[in-house]
């Protein structure tokens, strides 16, 4: 299975990225990485993907997304034919509503393949 994993921030990324290792590694899974917004992405950031791929020991190409993260997103998934989204997202409020950021509301409603949130 072909997987696009979509970061974009230091604090919430890591854990999409570790949830799509681990399945890779299971069932062989390719993986691509996708750093949202690369005019605000930190060197944290892209040491964090860097890392967290070497310490698992796993090859995944990277790509920075600029313009509107969700809809590139979603391009790149249908143009390039990825089976699966994978995106950090989803803060419980303090009434334990989730919330969801722009980015990911539009690739859930907008996506033509599966997408996972790993909060």
């Amino acid at each position: 299975m072909n997987v696009l994993v979509g970061v974009g921030s230091p604090n919430d990324s890591p854990a999409a990225i570790e949830r799509a290792i681990r399945r890779a590694t299971r069932v062989g899974n390719e993986l691509t990485v996708a750093i949202l917004d690369p005019e605000t992405a930190t060197d944290e950031l892209e040491a964090t993907v860097t890392a967290t791929l070497d310490e698992h020991d796993i090859t995944a190409s990277t790509r920075h997304v600029a313009g509107q993260p969700g809809s590139e997103l979603v391009d790149i998934a249908e143009s390039e034919g990825f089976d699966e989204i994978v995106l950090a997202g989803g803060q419980t409020s303090p009434m334990g509503k989730i919330t969801i950021d722009k980015t990911v509301e539009f690739v859930v409603l907008n996506a033509h393949t599966t997408v996972t949130l790993v909060r």
